[in-house]
């Protein structure tokens, strides 16, 4: 079993960072592709973004790209991410999570039923 926590949210003003960070106990997360998924109020939870094991392919869905980077330190079994240019429609419960396929397509880790470890998330608003 792999239990997540992630921490690092907040209140930030509209073209601000924050840096969400989402530790691993429990076993290592090293032969797992992990990914970041946000949930709104009102709104289905979604891809944010995604890392492969070796860390070597990253994907972001459109809303976030060029804006947010994901990253992973397997040495401490951690992955971050770093989000820039906040807007307001990024404000929701972001959650980390451990993917359980074997596979590391876009396909694949933009669903989130490929996900079989989530953290309890962590809320970040961006104020206008």
């Amino acid at each position: 079993q792999v239990q997540l926590v992630e921490s690092g949210g907040g209140l930030v003003q509209a073209g601000g960072s924050l840096r969400l960070s989402c530790a691993a106990s429990g076993r290592s997360v090293t032969s797992y592709a992990l990914g970041w998924f946000r949930q709104a109020p009102g709104k289905e939870r979604e891809f944010v973004a995604a890392i492969i094991r070796s860390g070597g392919i990253t994907y972001y869905a459109d809303s976030v790209k060029g804006r947010f980077t994901i990253s992973r330190a397997d040495a401490r079994n951690t992955m971050f991410l770093q989000m820039r240019s906040l807007k307001p429609e990024d404000t929701a419960v972001y959650y980390c999570a451990a993917s359980i396929s074997p596979y590391s397509t876009y396909s694949v880790l933009e669903n989130r039923e490929n996900y079989g470890f989530w953290g309890q998330g962590t809320q970040v608003t961006v104020s206008s």
